[in-house]
């Protein structure tokens, strides 16, 4: 199971919920991660959340799939450390 598998299961066991930041920033490295660069259409203004996560992605443009994996797993751990 490679590091980036084993943090998917980890997040599971979070106690309680990481901040909209940090949220945004597992989204982003996790699409990215498992997707690559950002496609489809930026949503509409009244869709706020989904602008937010589109937003986030794309900020990643041209980061390589294992480099997103590596700080989402970093990400993971961090969130965990902090949440014991």
């Amino acid at each position: 199971m490679s590091a980036f598998d084993k943090a998917q299961t980890d997040i599971k066991t979070l106690k309680s919920r990481p901040g909209n930041d940090d949220m945004l920033f597992l989204y982003a490295h996790y699409k990215q991660g498992s997707s690559g660069d950002v496609d489809g259409k930026r949503p509409g203004m009244l869709d706020m959340v989904g602008r937010a996560k589109y937003d986030a992605w794309a900020k990643l443009q041209g980061l390589s799939a294992a480099d997103a994996q590596a700080k989402y797993a970093a990400k993971v751990k961090e969130l965990l450390k902090a949440d014991s």
